[in-house]
């Protein structure tokens, strides 16, 4: 459980991305639910657009994203899977500074009692770029519920301790984690 203390909520400028061959705005539901999460979490949305799974439109909605001067956060949802068409990690990855490795693992450890050993095939991917904070997370509902609820919302979070990304982010100071004890 996510343990936060009396401490400043800073809001974040966070864009969403969807990567579907298939939904457009009025069938984006995991769009649609990261959108509603992260604004009930106090956060504002600062963009979001629906690509088509290729790695270059992937790469380019990423990329001017991650360079713009105001936004600080990136979710992304679909392409993770193991189907031909699935390029999310593989557009992304490259543009990382530093991989988030512990993300994978642990939405890994959580959808595991959801969905069992289905989950080996999640390829969930984060990381940061230019003081950016990037989550993959699949393209399902569910899966972004899991992702937000279990994981992303208090690490995205200035009062959760001893240790969250929002002080490393654009406009935001630079602090280090506090001690566990």
């Amino acid at each position: 459980m996510a343990k936060t203390f009396n401490a400043e909520f800073i809001p974040l400028q966070l864009a969403v991305l969807t990567v579907s061959d298939s939904r457009d705005e009025s069938t984006d539901t995991s769009g649609q639910l990261l959108v509603e999460r992260l604004q009930q979490a106090g956060h504002t949305l600062a963009d979001k657009t629906i690509v088509i799974d290729d790695i270059y439109k992937i790469r380019a909605a990423l990329s001017n994203w991650i360079a713009s001067d105001n936004i600080q956060g990136i979710l992304i949802t679909g392409g993770t899977g193991f189907t031909s068409r699935d390029s999310t990690p593989e557009a992304v990855i490259p543009l990382f500074d530093k991989t988030i490795d512990g993300y994978g693992e642990l939405f890994r450890h959580v959808s595991h009692g959801q969905i069992g050993t289905s989950t080996i095939q999640s390829r969930a991917v984060a990381g940061l770029a230019n003081q950016t904070i990037v989550f993959c997370m699949p393209g399902s509902g569910n899966a972004c519920a899991t992702a937000w609820d279990e994981i992303i919302e208090s690490q995205l979070d200035s009062r959760h301790k001893p240790c969250n990304f929002v002080l490393q982010l654009k406009n935001t100071q630079d602090a280090s984690c506090e001690s566990r004890g």
